[in-house]
């Protein structure tokens, strides 16, 4: 037995249905061999990969419809990796990231549960070099920007692998991160648009999430 529980739930973008399997609720926790504690992330902080949380929801939507041709694509902080099937399904040239131990398996999981050829995936620790990684034309991620130190690390993740014309889309649920990302960002040259967005039905406008697209 693995330790913990999972559902399996029926999401639609773009027109099309994926199964997705994610844990019941977010007091699942095994880590057994401390491959989490190692990789730095706490009991409190271990169930939150395995979640289908609105700004994921946004940003499979927004790839669902997005220009990726001809553009090299990296995922960051996948979880259990949504936009990055959906950029599958497309044939789109992705590579899908995460730290948490159990990530990996999990999307190669919901790639078959959907007929889909496994996603490329990397162990991508966001404050460590990665000589190895290459570079981009195009980044995504969503809510990532919860801890203060996660703008500056991404920043800096960014400017050594994007390619001098590259997009970084972000959906963000209104934390109070994103300006210091936004700034840094700037500072590469960069320019920013912002769109406001539901991200529950029961969301009413002024919105508080987010769509950050940052270009250069």
């Amino acid at each position: 037995m693995p330790g913990y529980a999972t559902r399996l739930l029926t999401l639609r973008f773009g027109g099309q249905d994926y199964r997705i399997r994610a844990l019941s609720d977010l007091q699942q926790f095994a880590d057994p061999h401390g491959r989490a504690e190692r990789a730095g992330i706490s009991s409190a902080m271990w169930s939150l990969f395995g979640q289908v949380w609105p700004a994921g929801r946004v940003l499979a939507q927004a790839m669902s419809r997005f220009d990726v041709a001809g553009k090299r694509v990296l995922e960051l902080g996948c979880g259990l990796g949504l936009a990055s099937l959906v950029l599958q399904r497309r044939q789109a040239d992705i590579t899908a990231s995460d730290h948490h131990p159990l990530a990996e398996e999990f999307l190669a999981y919901n790639a078959e549960l959907n007929g889909l050829p496994p996603l490329a995936f990397l162990d991508l620790a966001w404050h460590l070099p990665q000589p190895k990684l290459g570079e981009f034309d195009l980044v995504i991620a969503s809510d990532v920007l919860y801890e203060r130190g996660h703008a500056e690390q991404l920043a800096v993740l960014l400017a050594a692998h994007m390619r001098p014309s590259a997009e970084v889309l972000i959906t963000d649920p209104g934390r109070g991160n994103s300006g210091a990302f936004t700034t840094a960002l700037k500072k590469q040259g960069y320019a920013v648009t912002e769109v406001r967005s539901a991200f529950n039905d029961e969301d009413v406008a002024p919105f508080r999430g987010r769509l950050l697209s940052y270009r250069r």
